[in-house]
């Protein structure tokens, strides 16, 4: 076994990426803290070709430093907008016919391992806050809460870890 080098890989260039069809999700960041975490969403939205991110309320919208740092130059090649209120983005997904899931804990949630994203369906996922989750208020607009099973002491994962959960989980599903 060896390491394929760069060239091994066979990427494709940013021009041919951005050009690319991408995944039938979005990813709302939804008063994100950490610019380390905005960027790695981005890396990751970019390694699974999602359709955007959705930088919400205060959630540092690149070029910054501190988000290119993880990014690694994918705020180049991942569409993404800012909306200051994440309940108008919300309203306005749900006119285009997003399903819309928060990624959260709550009395009603539907497990990741039990959840099926359909190839029919355009879905949008909310992101909360790494101290305060999903606004409550947000919550109430989705259609339906993503819990991701853990049985550690902590309970929760970093917002970045989480994204990338459920990002991977709905490739995975629409390539099998």
């Amino acid at each position: 076994m060896k390491k394929l080098s760069l060239d091994e890989l066979g990427r494709v260039t940013p021009e041919i990426y951005k050009t690319q069809e991408k995944n039938p999700i979005v990813i709302i960041l939804d008063n994100i803290r950490s610019m380390y975490n905005v960027g790695s969403i981005f890396r990751t939205a970019d390694a699974f070709a999602v359709e955007k991110i959705f930088l919400c309320g205060i959630t540092a919208q690149p070029p910054h430093k501190e988000i290119e740092k993880t990014a690694l130059g994918a705020t180049e090649t991942v569409y993404w907008q800012y909306y200051e209120n994440t309940k108008e983005l919300i309203t306005l997904l749900k006119q285009d016919n997003y399903k819309i899931y928060a990624v959260e804990q709550t009395d009603e949630p539907q497990k990741l391992t039990q959840f099926s994203f359909s190839a029919k369906e355009r879905y949008a996922v909310v992101m909360g806050n790494e101290v305060f989750g999903v606004d409550d208020e947000v919550l109430n607009l989705c259609d339906g809460a993503i819990e991701i099973p853990q049985v550690g002491v902590k309970h929760s994962l970093n917002v970045s870890v989480a994204a990338a959960i459920v990002i991977w989980e709905f490739f995975r599903q629409m390539n099998k």
